[in-house]
């Protein structure tokens, strides 16, 4: 514990950041327990919590951001068209700004059946952009350290292609789908050479860590889980800790 508490210490208020990921929301009345799901009760809590003791901040902004202390991204995977109904509100309200990352192929596979499960281009233009970032999720939200280098990259081009012809303003941030990526030391280094070539700044792991700016391995950046059965009290412990258990 002791080790992990100097490891945090030892970011600077205007070092440390949190990088949190979130999926979907959904009121409590219709909210089905798993993990990619956070309330909208919850959220409206953790919310409240932020505002009061954090700056949020989009990631094309970290190096204007640099004196800013207790920053704060707010990360939702996928595009979820509930990201639209339920999220939005609260960003608003709250004046809070939060960074969506998208895949394009399952925006352009938006129908499960008669039910809309992300929100279409259209929509993901018109998101206020005060308040939404949007940033890089794949094309086919494969896992990429299941892909061979080529594969990776054309997906990766695919995703940044359809969203510029989408007329889409994004920041060349990648969250990995599933928090994966080449673990083996070479694949790794060629992999992370490939995402610098065709312009990636940073990329999101998962990791359950706090973070700090600049990024010492932008491309094996942590970010914490919240997920659907967090308290409060296990909320404020992951901001302040980065997970529950030390």
């Amino acid at each position: 514990m002791i080790s992990v508490l100097k490891r945090i210490l030892g970011f600077s208020k205007k070092e440390s950041i949190r990088i949190l990921m979130y999926h979907q929301v959904l009121p409590q009345s219709i909210a089905y327990k798993n993990d990619l799901i956070v309330t909208v009760e919850n959220l409206e809590e953790q919310f409240t919590y932020i505002k009061n003791n954090f700056t949020t901040v989009f990631f094309k902004d970290l190096e204007a951001s640099k004196s800013v202390e207790n920053k704060i991204i707010l990360t939702f995977d996928d595009g979820y068209y509930n990201n639209l109904q339920y999220l939005m509100p609260l960003l608003e309200k709250h004046q809070l700004k939060a960074t969506i990352f998208i895949p394009t192929e399952l925006i352009q596979n938006n129908i499960n059946g008669k039910e809309r499960v992300y929100m279409n281009f259209d929509e993901i233009r018109s998101l206020n952009s005060k308040l939404i970032e949007i940033a890089l999720h794949s094309h086919s939200h494969m896992n990429f350290s299941q892909l061979k280098l080529q594969e990776a990259e054309m997906d990766l081009l695919k995703n940044i292609e359809i969203l510029e012809q989408s007329r889409i303003n994004f920041t060349k941030v990648l969250a990995y789908p599933y928090g994966k990526f080449p673990k083996e030391k070479e694949r790794r280094k060629e992999f992370f050479q490939m995402l610098e070539k065709i312009g990636i700044v940073s990329a999101m792991r998962i990791g359950n860590n706090i973070a700090a700016y600049p990024f010492k391995n932008r491309f094996e950046v942590n970010r914490i889980d919240i997920k659907y059965g967090d308290t409060l009290k296990t909320f404020k412990r992951k901001l302040k800790f980065g997970k529950t258990k030390l």
